[in-house]
């Protein structure tokens, strides 16, 4: 589990194409310190393990098939910037919400505004997913937790509000509009859901 706070940014390496998937090579300092073979990290909202790494300098991380077209992970070239977190270790401070890093799908950045010192966001939100997002609510963008700080569900759109922070120390400075961001919405909308579907089934 993850809650949404990066670490770090990292850079892909090298990547390669197999059969089977896709191997990304990322580097990082701080996050790649310590690893052990095996370990989850967040690797902009996607879960993924490590399978081989150097320490304080790079790890490797496999992409089956399905987590590359689910994301847009395949899509990035050598030298693009990664919001990297490690899993929250049980005795951790929770600072986020609750991210699984589970991709539920692939939205877009629509407009990007700058207030004062701070940024907002819209998103597009993928048919189907309005009805977990709430106002003032949490959501996963690209493993950020972030508010919502408006929705408006006849444009399909949730809007972000981006602290200098955020901003500087994860990849949303480097997004414009039309850019690609992972969605994870918050699971416990999720199992609320499915609940009450089961009541009155």
């Amino acid at each position: 589990m993850f809650t949404g706070i990066v670490e770090e940014t990292g850079e892909i390496a090298a990547r390669e194409r197999t059969d089977d998937g896709l191997r990304l090579r990322i580097g990082a300092e701080s996050v790649a310190t310590g690893l052990t073979h095996g370990q989850s990290i967040s690797v902009s909202g996607a879960c993924l393990t490590v399978e081989q790494f150097e320490d304080g300098s790079w790890f490797e991380v496999f992409l089956a098939t399905e987590t590359v077209e689910r994301t847009y992970l395949g899509d990035l070239e050598v030298g693009d910037q990664v919001n990297l977190e490690r899993a929250m270790p049980a005795d951790g401070r929770f600072d986020g919400h609750v991210v699984q890093g589970h991709v539920d799908a692939v939205a877009t950045v629509t407009a990007i505004e700058s207030v004062d010192e701070d940024w907002f966001f819209e998103f597009d939100l993928p048919e189907g997913y309005a009805r977990y997002v709430v106002e003032k609510g949490s959501i996963t963008l690209d493993g950020i937790s972030l508010t919502v700080a408006d929705l408006d569900t006849t444009a399909g759109t949730v809007t972000v509000a981006i602290i200098p922070t955020t901003y500087e120390l994860t990849t949303l400075s480097d997004k414009e509009p039309g850019d690609p961001v992972h969605l994870e919405v918050d699971v416990l909308s999720k199992y609320v859901e499915r609940l009450l579907e089961a009541r009155f089934e």
